[in-house]
């Protein structure tokens, strides 16, 4: 299978899209104005205690206040909580690790924390809605092929490595190179590692550990200890395989960015990054974005007239698969619902990881008489699911033809509106005649070279409309060419619609004609 990543970094937000056989699998869209918080680890004041539920709200310095319940704090919790406070009141002198009895596993939150107190915690899930952040008080420092885990003393080998020979082999190792007061979580990818490169990662770890314990010393209340790595790098930890053919960044610091981070987890893969400079938006040039517009509505199209359709209520997902106009004639309704159902079944893992949904999802396919039909159907989609990085779990069909899955939901699903603004009247319900569209262009000849005298630029178009004006002979391009002298160029560009336009100059910035031509009337 070939592995791509492609990387879209803008002014405003990075998109990063996993492509599989040029096929989009993950899609992921951060605002640069959003900081990415899964992962920071804090110094938090406890805001309020609720016995009832038997957790407390926990103030980070965000917006909505941040939840943690007991069974989250984490068993050597008493120990961190303990190592905290010698931190706090003795800032000069490094303070011993001081082991605890692990904490009960059926007690109340309200005999461990008290309100006003100070607690280290790390945020596992994003705020969802109404909801703020979601803690836990197990704090972990993430790595390519393990998990730091401060404070504790033991080492795991994941359960995913098959060999009980390469499983003991790293345990081994890890135990005999790291350090007393640290456990370890050895993760799939750690599998055939040699010992130079697990002791390199787990001293650069180490080191982010003592970053958070310095901060830690230097806190004078609420204080952000230690944030994650950018979206870019954190993606790439856990995504990045020697599969990866390529990685496509196109934007200069995400690049080195980018190749900082191959180069220190896998330098012989360094030239597999690549920026890309390419005149046309770097989605479009890997056919990004029409995969986007056709995979992102509540209808989606997968199989020779087959769809689904996709809805979203406050606590689930409900699916609904549907034959569509695919049949047949050489096969029983039975063979046909069976083929419809397995092909959405493909589809349908796959929107999972694309829109990153959450919680209950709840699918209805088409019904089916046989038995071994549904357990056939069921394995499949264990099976396509099995590449999925979110911890799930798969139900097998019902009687009513309900599949029911629930997956981790650590961010919010991803929702990207496929509908665009009318592009004859923008929304104003009012249009210009479409026929003088070009002579709308046109108009903007003038004041390009009066305000920005400037000869060459380029005009961002609808693929169709820039169609028409490179066609034919003369061309309406070369018509203008010849009448201006400008060094005009079209580019299409299919996020735009039909009559929008946008006007860049041989730098590649956007001119804003609009504000221009305001101010020169007034």
């Amino acid at each position: 299978m070939q592995k791509e990543l492609v990387i879209n970094a803008q002014n405003d937000q990075i998109a990063i899209a996993l492509l599989e056989d040029k096929s989009l699998v993950e899609l992921h869209k951060d605002s640069l104005q959003h900081s990415f918080v899964v992962g920071n680890i804090y110094l938090g004041r406890v805001k309020k205690l609720m016995p009832g539920l038997n957790a407390a709200f926990i103030d980070i310095g965000s917006e909505k206040e941040a939840f943690i319940h007991y069974h989250d704090l984490g068993q050597q919790f008493l120990t961190f909580n303990n190592y905290v406070r010698q931190v706090l009141d003795d800032r000069k002198h490094e303070p011993k690790v001081k082991r605890m009895p692990d904490l009960p596993k059926d007690g109340q939150i309200k005999d461990v924390l008290q309100q006003g107190q100070f607690i280290m915690v790390q945020i596992v899930k994003e705020p969802i809605n109404t909801k703020g952040p979601r803690l836990t008080g197990e704090i972990s420092i993430a790595g390519r092929n393990m998990v730091l885990l401060p404070l504790g003393d033991k080492v795991s080998v994941s359960q995913k490595i098959k060999s009980n020979e390469e499983r003991v082999r790293l345990r081994k190792l890890v135990q005999s190179i790291k350090s007393p007061s640290f456990g370890v979580i050895i993760r799939t990818v750690a599998e055939e590692k040699r010992v130079a490169e697990l002791d390199n990662e787990l001293k650069m770890m180490e080191k982010r550990w003592n970053k958070v314990v310095n901060e830690l010393r230097r806190a004078k209340g609420i204080s952000l200890l230690m944030e994650e790595s950018s979206r870019t790098v954190s993606i790439l930890r856990d995504l990045f395989t020697p599969e990866f053919e390529a990685i496509h960044v196109n934007s200069l610091s995400a690049y080195d960015e980018v190749v900082s981070y191959v180069e220190m987890i896998a330098p012989e893969l360094r030239n597999i990054v690549k920026l890309y400079d390419g005149e046309l938006p770097i989605f479009d040039n890997f056919a990004i974005t029409k995969q986007i517009k056709s995979l992102f509505g509540r209808t989606v199209s997968f199989k020779r007239g087959a769809y689904l359709i996709m809805d979203k209520a406050e606590a689930m997902h409900v699916i609904d698969v549907n034959s569509g106009t695919r049949t047949k004639a050489s096969q029983t309704q039975e063979e046909n619902a069976l083929e419809v159902n397995m092909a959405a079944a493909a589809e349908i893992a796959r929107q999972l990881r694309l829109r990153d949904m959450g919680g209950i999802i709840v699918i209805d396919f088409i019904d089916m008489n046989e038995g071994v039909n549904r357990n056939q159907l069921f394995e499949h989609m264990q099976q396509l699911m099995s590449a999925d990085r979110a911890r799930h779990n798969i139900l097998p069909l019902s009687k009513f033809g309900l599949m029911q899955i629930t997956r981790q939901r650590v961010r919010p699903a991803l929702e990207v509106d496929t509908t665009e603004t009318c592009p004859t009247c923008f929304g104003t319900g009012k249009a210009k005649p479409s026929i003088l569209f070009t002579d709308q262009l046109e108009e903007k000849f003038e004041l390009i070279k009066e305000v920005y005298n400037t000869s060459r630029f380029t005009i961002h178009l609808h693929p169709y409309v820039a169609a028409y004006i490179k066609s034919g002979f003369p061309s309406q391009l070369l018509r203008w060419k010849m009448k201006y002298g400008f060094g005009v160029r079209i580019l299409p560009v299919q996020d735009l619609g039909f009559l929008q336009y946008r006007f860049v100059d041989k730098n590649g910035d956007e001119l804003d004609l609009n504000s221009t031509q305001a101010m020169l009337d007034e």
